[in-house]
């Protein structure tokens, strides 16, 4: 019973705070996008926080972020360029978007030589300016009527990352978006809100990275929404490597167009607590996806990833390989699920998940998924548990090479396919430091 009425007095906090969010707008109160505000937090107010009696959070309980009561953050002046470098990739040559507890840094981002045309910056403004695309996509991807954290970032939204390309614009250089967090001391709230609009024939690549200047007790919420239009390709990176005292709730949604191709690459070490739930849709035929990820865990670190491909259109193909590491007393989850829907004749679905766990006490809880409503399909899916494998240790031994430095090859090795799909290399030579260091640091 105490328990009821703590959580109901955390959700009573966010309700009795909205007028207050409201008034300070300064004018944003009106228009479109606030009546979805408005409704989103009417929503908001009829859900439950999930418990691990919901089957979508059969293995994860959000207890430990109940315990906190959040505020939400304020924008943190006083960063320098300095302390940020090491987030951006050495070698990488880019557009930059930084965004301090949520809110968009003119001074710590580069938005030179973006092509005529292209849209990259802050939704805060495309929505003060009453942006026709921020109007037609914004919130039409991420439904927020049963989705408790989504109707709390739609209620709540001020800033984020807003993204539009131009029909028949290829973009050379990818666009990073640095979303960093500086508590303080203090347990703040983040919750960008990023909305990626893709036009007719043309391509980009965004990175979407989360990091933190201290290991501090925050909550991200996190929502993105990204419009593939006909014929294009959008490449999509998310890095999350948070404070592991953090918790990171993240919701993407992916709209897909006639012979559009999107491609994922996931990865994330950080968050004490972290959920992410992806979900793409082909909406006509023709289309492409690929969802990669790796997550590396330990000590009591809980990942938990909820992939959706909804095949809702025929002729479409869609590839998704998920790899977990995991020490300590970490917990993972993987639940990935491809609905082939009635009327999506040929699909080509693939799907697997594979784990390696590292110590007698961490855990992982795996479920891959098809449901299939057409006949004329090609579909697969499969999951491994497993240790690291003695025979190739004892070979590795037998060759003088110490047993620290035999099981670092092997874990990266084993890491090393999803890494190598990344076709950014300076993000690559980042992971493969990350997993030098972790794994086999003598050498």
């Amino acid at each position: 019973m105490i328990e009821t009425l703590e959580i109901k007095d955390i959700k009573n906090w966010y309700i009795e705070n909205f007028q207050k969010f409201e008034n300070s707008l300064n004018g944003g109160a009106s228009g479109v996008i606030h009546e979805l505000r408005k409704d989103a937090i009417s929503n908001f107010s009829r859900l439950d926080f999930p418990t691990t009696r919901n089957e979508e959070w059969k293995y994860t309980s959000i207890a430990p972020l109940l315990k906190h009561t959040f505020i939400p953050a304020s924008y943190k002046s006083g960063i320098e360029l300095g302390q940020i470098k090491k987030m951006l990739f050495e070698g990488l040559e880019h557009t930059r978007l930084v965004f301090v507890n949520g809110f968009f840094s003119k001074g710590l981002s580069d938005l030179k030589d973006l092509p005529e045309g292209v849209i990259a910056g802050s939704i805060e403004d495309a929505i003060k300016n009453n942006s026709d695309i921020v109007t037609k996509h914004f919130s039409k991807y991420a439904d927020y009527k049963e989705q408790i954290f989504t109707a709390l970032s739609t209620a709540y939204t001020k800033d984020g990352a807003f993204i539009y390309i131009p029909d028949g614009k290829i973009i050379e250089k990818p666009i990073q978006i640095l979303y960093l967090s500086s508590s303080g001391g203090e347990k703040i709230l983040n919750q960008p809100r990023n909305l990626f609009v893709a036009g007719k024939n043309c391509q980009v690549t965004i990175i979407e990275n989360y990091s933190a200047l201290d290991d501090g007790i925050y909550f991200t919420n996190t929502v993105t929404e990204i419009f593939s239009g006909e014929n294009s390709t959008v490449y999509h990176i998310k890095l999350q490597n948070e404070s592991k005292n953090a918790f990171h709730i993240a919701r993407m949604e992916v709209d897909q167009e006639r012979d559009s191709n999107f491609k994922s690459n996931m990865i994330s070490f950080g968050a004490g607590l972290s959920r992410n739930d992806f979900n793409t849709r082909f909406n006509d035929r023709g289309g492409e996806c690929e969802l990669n990820g790796l997550f590396m865990i330990d000590g009591e670190q809980m990942f938990d990833v909820h992939t959706m491909i909804d095949h809702a259109a025929p002729y479409c193909n869609s590839h998704e390989h998920y790899k977990g590491l995991l020490d300590g007393k970490s917990h993972g989850v993987f639940n990935g699920k491809v609905m082939v829907r009635r009327d999506a004749q040929k699909t080509n679905a693939f799907q697997e998940n594979n784990n390696i766990i590292l110590s007698d006490s961490a855990l992982i809880n795996t479920k891959p998924q098809l449901e299939i409503f057409a006949d004329d399909v090609k579909c697969s899916h499969g999951a491994t548990i497993g240790q690291l494998e003695e025979d190739a240790l004892f070979y590795l031994k037998t060759r003088g090479i110490g047993d620290k430095t035999a099981r670092g090859m092997l874990i990266h090795a084993f890491a090393s396919d999803v890494v190598n799909s990344i076709k950014v290399e300076a993000i690559r030579n980042y992971l493969e430091g990350i997993l030098t260091n972790k794994f086999n640091p003598e050498s």
